[in-house]
């Protein structure tokens, strides 16, 4: 490597860095409390300057995950490897990771910058060194302006900027962040989801997002870890995760899915089923299911939701209250479908998943 190539480079917002972002890996985890196995046989490999976002229901290890690649956890068995080198042996100070919490965890009586410059000062950073850093932190985390202010001056939102400039002020190796945003309203998360993605792109840190929120993982992260059991189901780009699941769980867990049991020879092409057939189980998205009013249809409009554009309608068997599927309609096309009227169905595009009916039902519905 020449001299030029040890030279600072700039971001795209103008940051230098000074390292190349780093790689994180887990081998072969494993991870338990008391008797409670919460990793097992735990692998993934996150690339450098990624965004991976970990879903899943609550106690699937997600959390834990996090924890152990932070230091706060140990294994019990398998290695963490950050850049190829393995971590377990260094404590959480020599980590090298910036963390941001669903508690912002600022520090009260010190104002914006010196809450962004705390990091810098432990480590001795240089007074001009320190400042150049904080504004350029300040302007690309969106608190121009607000460097004199105090933690109780700010908003929700502001206040968890201030964490994440924290966060990134050293140049963390990787950014570990804990549903950072579920303290937060609707409005302001989904701005703030937007701001961290642009910042996390703009440095190119690698970065490991928790949440159970399908939502922002999907929108925020380059590829999706979904967790259950101690394992990851699925691991993809978001696009793959909602369009073609791998599993039943993973189908079920992401977003809304229709289950039809249909016959071996079924396709996209033939009726669905009035009754089920006992060999396959496909899983349609709402927004691939069509349906037609139909007096002799085998299905009746139950309810519909409308959410403005779309309006989901849920349809169930004639006689039984139960809602079954659900549709997702333009709402132009759903504002003369009324409960109780008889409809029919089919299948726009392949399903999202097919499997054998007793795999599907063997893997039953996430809690």
């Amino acid at each position: 490597m020449t001299t030029a190539d040890n030279r600072p480079r700039p971001s795209r917002s103008g940051i230098e860095h000074t390292d190349e972002p780093e790689a994180v890996r887990f081998e072969h985890v494993n991870k338990s409390y008391g008797g409670t196995e919460v990793l097992n046989d735990f692998n993934i490999d996150i690339e450098a300057g990624s965004m991976v976002s970990f879903l899943g229901p609550s106690g699937c290890g997600k959390t834990t995950t996090l924890r152990i690649l932070a230091g706060f956890e140990p294994v019990n068995g398998g290695d963490v490897l950050v850049g190829g080198e393995s971590v377990l042996k260094l404590p959480p100070n020599s980590r090298d990771m910036g963390m941001v919490f669903q508690s912002y965890s600022l520090f009260p009586n010190l104002g914006v910058s010196d809450n962004i410059e705390y990091g810098l000062r432990i480590r001795k950073v240089d007074a001009g060194a320190r400042r150049r850093r904080t504004e350029e932190l300040l302007e690309i985390c969106g608190l121009t302006g607000m460097g004199a202010r105090f933690p109780h001056q700010l908003s929700g939102g502001q206040q968890q900027r201030v964490a994440l400039a924290r966060a990134l002020a050293t140049q963390p190796k990787v950014l570990l962040l804990d549903e950072p945003l579920s303290a937060l309203d609707a409005s302001v998360r989904s701005s703030l989801r937007d701001e961290i993605r642009r910042v996390q792109q703009a440095l190119g840190t690698t970065t490991v997002f928790i949440t159970h929120d399908q939502g922002e993982a999907l929108a925020i992260a380059d590829r999706v870890a979904v967790m259950n059991d101690g394992r990851i189901e699925q691991y993809s780009a978001p696009h793959e995760v909602y369009s073609s699941p791998a599993t039943a769980f993973v189908a079920r867990f992401v977003g809304s899915i229709n289950e039809f049991a249909v016959g071996q020879d079924w396709t996209i092409r033939d009726r669905l089923p009035i009754e089920p057939a006992p060999d396959h189980t496909v899983f349609v998205r709402p927004e691939n299911l069509s349906i037609t009013s139909a007096a002799d249809g085998f299905l009746e409009v139950k309810h519909s939701t409308y959410t403005g554009e779309r309006t989901m309608v849920h349809l169930g068997l004639p006689g039984d209250h139960k809602a079954r599927w659900a549709a997702s309609l333009a709402s132009v096309d759903a504002d003369d479908l009324q409960p109780g009227m008889r409809i029919d169905a089919s299948v726009t595009a392949e399903p999202a998943l097919r499997l054998d009916r007793n795999d599907a039902d063997a893997e039953g519905v996430p809690a």
